[in-house]
């Protein structure tokens, strides 16, 4: 029997009588699961807080965040729930040993659920303005979020991953305790981190590993390092900001056979002198660093002064060697 695949940006299709992720017809808009698992929502009482969406303006309840499903699909992620949450509980150890698929379709269903509520809540607001043109995404993201879709399809459909690894996925210790939910996320560009329980997880989830391979020289300083919260935020930062830089698309081939999808992702590489990534900007990185040191009082004009880079809290600006957490002298 042929692969059922589906695609809701061919035509922008996302209803409350449409599973998410198959595309099937469900028999009720009230068949749908919490785009953030119902344990974290319990553990860290989320589900009454505000989550602000990308417009920076709107703020929907954490409860209310939710993706129409099927009985399949909410079956299969509780199965993928309860291996994520036997791992956090336990702590980075445990998390290490993790597959990076169980990860990535993890945080890509938290990430696609942000960027579907987002999605329908611009096509709500498009078709409420009077004389207002149809919702439109660029061609470019459509391509890129129907890619990103097709791999999440891997939680219920047999898929083959092959090449080098479609994502960038760093874990680190973290000097965090169980009471704390630190997330964020960035859907247009698939970037997502979130600090919890002594580790910290930082990940660019379409970038073919370039962004890692970019960071390698400061991920081999950290090595197995607890980090200072501040500077785990330091490199979300780095991660988001060299992700955004990405000039060259990541390529992916992709292959039905009968029973299975294969997809072969293309290392990101440089092609006739042309660089993978744009020239990174110091005084735009500052303003990024900025709002990820928002909880210490940091603002642009505290992190850098033109000419100089911006102040770190990773290495050291002159020595470039590691900063020894234990060193900060910043509250956690």
């Amino acid at each position: 029997m042929p692969l059922s695949l589906f695609n809701p940006f061919e035509t922008l299709h996302f209803e409350e009588t449409t599973c998410f992720l198959t595309g099937y017809d469900l028999s009720s808009s009230e068949n749908k699961i919490s785009v953030f698992p119902d344990w974290i929502l319990d553990f860290f009482s989320l589900r009454d807080q505000r989550f602000k969406m990308l417009d920076q303006v709107t703020a929907i309840r954490y409860g209310e965040l939710k993706l129409p499903c099927s009985g399949e699909v909410k079956e299969a992620f509780g199965k993928l729930e309860d291996e994520i949450k036997k791992a956090f509980e336990a702590g980075y150890d445990e998390v290490k040993k993790l597959p990076e698929e169980s990860l990535f379709l993890w945080m890509a269903k938290i990430v696609y659920g942000v960027l579907y509520n987002d999605l329908v809540l611009e096509i709500s607001r498009s078709q409420k303005r009077q004389n207002a043109k149809e919702f439109q995404l660029s061609p470019y993201l459509k391509q890129r979020f129907a890619k990103f879709h097709l791999m999440l399809q891997s939680l219920i459909v047999p898929m083959k991953f092959e090449g080098v690894k479609p994502w960038s996925i760093e874990i680190v210790k973290l000097k965090y305790s169980k009471d704390i939910f630190n997330y964020k996320d960035e859907p247009t560009n698939l970037n997502f981190s979130l600090g919890i329980n002594g580790f910290g997880i930082v990940a660019c989830l379409q970038d073919n590993g370039a962004v890692k391979n970019k960071e390698n020289n400061i991920l081999a300083k950290i090595s197995d390092k607890t980090l200072h919260p501040i500077q785990f935020e330091e490199l979300s930062a780095r991660f988001l900001y060299a992700n955004y830089l990405l000039k060259k698309p990541a390529k992916n081939i992709i292959s039905v056979e009968e029973d299975q999808v294969i997809i072969e992702s293309i290392a990101v590489e440089e092609n006739l002198g042309e660089p993978i990534f744009a020239p990174w900007d110091d005084d735009m990185f500052a303003q990024v660093l900025a709002g990820y040191w928002e909880p210490w009082g940091f603002t642009k004009k505290d992190i850098i002064n033109l000419p100089d880079s911006p102040i770190s809290f990773l290495e050291n600006d002159f020595t470039h060697e590691f900063i020894e957490p234990d060193s900060i002298k910043l509250p956690y």
